[in-house]
């Protein structure tokens, strides 16, 4: 399965601040001159070798050779440092055949076979170039709608507009009609939200005080008052623009596929091109072989298939990070998911509050919620809704922590409470409750303070309505397995798994846990995992690739995710799996067309029956060929067929 060729590569890159986010849409005068930049070493290649060829046709042979010889150099000078430098990094790529058809070109004064393949290459690396300028611009188009200021609320009362990176957490901002919201935050009125730049979702969203919003998404109702739980730097959509700058600026890695090619394909093409040399001392017949033999079909027609798909699977709600990323995705045979906020709802409600005897429901839930602001948690963010909803007065907590898996311990009123997770041995109440809430297929949330617990919130979140169509349609895009990962309680975990539909079910699974499951799986297919929360992304970082959901703000798990859904919804995966399957077999199929054409050219040529000159323009056609078939994948999939049937606590 090649499990050593999936890398991690760029990871631990760090987090750019606002100042690398872009400060100002792009210009028409900065479009074309990209655009002259784009083709201008194309044009001016061909122009010479029009220039020869118009010599050659006027008697001037000499001046016609001379002319196609600097196109030649040009295009050698360029290539043999990319090659040395390669070298030097110790690596080797097919790119070297290029470079000897060059310099072997010149060695034997076949100028004009060295001009064509001059051509050639520029011809290749343009339409790379444009293919992934076309391929990116969903993604340019993120990086321009960036929000750049806020309004901020004064301690006087009055409003202050500030610039993005000056917003802290806590802070108290007014979002006017029409704003960006400029940072992760808790709504404190309620607000109608244009979603889509972030989600993909057309219709307006309400969302009721104390509910989580994504930085990105636009106020399409009256102003509200918003209270920063994320800083720019560390918000939803700042996450997204560092997707989208990634995989703008990386180029799709050609070794996934051309260099793992190389290391049969170069030594084959040098021996077959000696052998034509030593059996009929020919030397041009070596040429020939080499002509023949650049490697465009790997070289280009790869990442233009792979770039192309990092288009498609952007307007399907998906970023990923780079091409390397989507390739793997395309070999993707399981798929491990997380139970909250990605099968069920994510969104659950408070179903009840129960209290140690003599105790007080308001005040349980006050001090909870109080401690709870600000995590970014579903769960959290329900806490906080419902607390609104019964008019309780929230105070700011101090000496706040979390701990992925567990829960959040902070001071109120000089209280050390903590909500998660209880390691001590329970009372008698409080073992009825779990009993009671295990039965009913609620998560719980336990509220203790310094001297036990004080009471508990139980929670339903229910499945969600298209969880089990997205599992079918994972299915049929190739996922054989599909396990779900979760910290809940066995009976609530088991019963999602029936209503979904997967494979396994791993329940009480602490972050470690998930972390080995997820390399066990890893050891015996590609393996994606999908999470969205904190204590998720250690799993995330294991996975051949990592999805995180990042329309929930998750932005631990989607810092160092493969990829982010942007929809609140998992069936997006299953349409960037299709895409991926999709632009990889396009790719290995124009790279294995390309190269099997090479060979038997090659073998006319080692056998003198294909000159240097003709193998070379044979070269470009069949180059042409296959970057044009690369290009297929700009276009959807086909639709897979049916999809079959499949078989009908906090901080998970």
């Amino acid at each position: 399965m090649e499990q050593e060729s999936v890398g991690r590569a760029g990871r631990g890159e760090g987090k750019p601040g606002p100042e690398c986010l872009p400060q100002r849409p792009a210009q028409p005068g900065r479009s074309e001159r990209s655009r002259w930049r784009l083709w201008a070493p194309l044009t001016g290649l061909t122009g010479l070798v029009l220039v020869g060829a118009v010599l050659w046709w006027s008697g001037r042979a000499g001046a016609a050779d001379a002319v196609w010889a600097v196109v030649t150099v040009l295009a050698l000078l360029p290539a043999a440092f990319s090659v040395l430098r390669e070298l030097w990094r110790r690596r080797f790529g097919v790119d070297v055949i290029a470079v000897l058809a060059l310099a072997g070109a010149l060695g034997v004064g076949e100028y004009l076979a060295g001009a064509v393949i001059a051509v050639m290459l520029a011809t290749g690396r343009t339409l790379e170039a444009y293919a992934q300028r076309r391929a990116t611009r969903d993604l340019r188009a993120l990086l321009e709608r960036a929000p750049r200021t806020a309004r901020r609320r004064s301690a006087d009362g009055g409003v202050e507009v500030v610039p993005v990176d000056r917003v802290a957490v806590g802070d108290r901002l007014l979002v006017g009609p029409g704003d960006v919201v400029a940072v992760d935050g808790v709504t404190e009125s309620p607000a109608t939200l244009d979603e889509s730049v972030v989600t993909g979702e057309s219709r307006l969203v309400e969302r009721a005080a104390g509910e989580a919003v994504a930085s990105g998404v636009i106020n399409a109702g009256a102003g509200f008052g918003l209270r920063a739980t994320e800083n720019a730097e560390r918000s939803t959509y700042a996450g997204i623009v560092r997707l989208a700058q990634e995989a703008t600026a990386r180029k799709a890695p050609t070794v996934r596929l051309a260099d793992r090619y190389a290391a049969a394909f170069v030594p084959f093409t040098l021996v077959l091109a000696g052998l034509g040399w030593v059996l009929s001392g020919d030397f041009i017949r070596a040429v020939a072989v080499l002509v023949v033999a650049t490697p465009c079909p790997l070289l280009l027609a790869t990442p233009i298939a792979i770039v192309s798909g990092l288009s498609r699977v952007a307007r399907r709600g998906v970023l990923v990070r780079d091409g390397g990323s989507l390739e793997v995705l395309g070999r993707a045979r399981t798929l491990l998911v997380d139970k909250t906020g990605t099968l069920t709802a994510g969104r659950p409600r408070v179903a009840e509050t129960v209290v140690a005897p003599g105790g007080d429901p308001d005040e349980v839930l006050r001090l909870a919620a109080s401690v709870e602001q600000l995590s970014p948690h579903v769960l959290a963010a329900a806490l906080v809704r419902q607390a609104g909803d019964r008019g309780l007065a929230l105070r700011t907590p101090t000496e706040v922590t979390e701990e992925p898996g567990r829960g959040v311990h902070g001071r109120v009123d000089g209280r050390l409470i903590r909500v998660g997770q209880l390691t001590v041995d329970l009372p008698e109440w409080a073992a009825q409750v779990r009993s009671r809430a295990e039965a009913a297929g609620h998560s719980v949330v336990w509220v203790a303070d310094e001297h036990g617990p004080l009471g508990a919130v139980l929670f339903a979140d229910p499945v969600r309505p298209d969880a089990h169509r997205a599992v079918e349609r994972l299915r049929a895009a190739g996922l054989t397995r599909i396990v779900m990962v979760t910290g809940d309680r066995e009976g609530t975990a088991r019963q999602v798994a029936d209503a979904v539909g997967v494979d396994d079910v791993l329940a009480r699974c602490t972050p470690q846990e998930k972390v080995a499951r997820v390399r066990a799986e890893a050891d015996r297919a590609v393996t994606v995992m999908v999470g969205d929360g904190v204590n998720d992304a250690p799993a995330l970082a294991e996975a051949h690739v990592g999805v995180a959901m990042g329309a929930t703000g998750a932005t631990a798990s989607a810092d160092v995710a493969d990829a982010v859904l942007t929809v609140d919804r998992l069936d997006p995966l299953a349409d960037a799996v299709e895409v991926a399957r999709h632009a990889r077999r396009i790719a290995v199929q124009s790279a294995t067309i390309g190269m099997g054409l090479a060979v038997l050219a090659m073998c006319f040529a080692a056998a003198g029956r294909l000159p240097p000159v003709a193998g070379a323009f044979l070269q470009e056609g069949i180059d042409v060929l296959v970057i044009l078939n690369a290009l297929r994948a700009l276009r959807s999939p086909r639709p897979p067929a049916h999809p079959r049937r499949s078989r009908n606590d906090r901080r998970d």
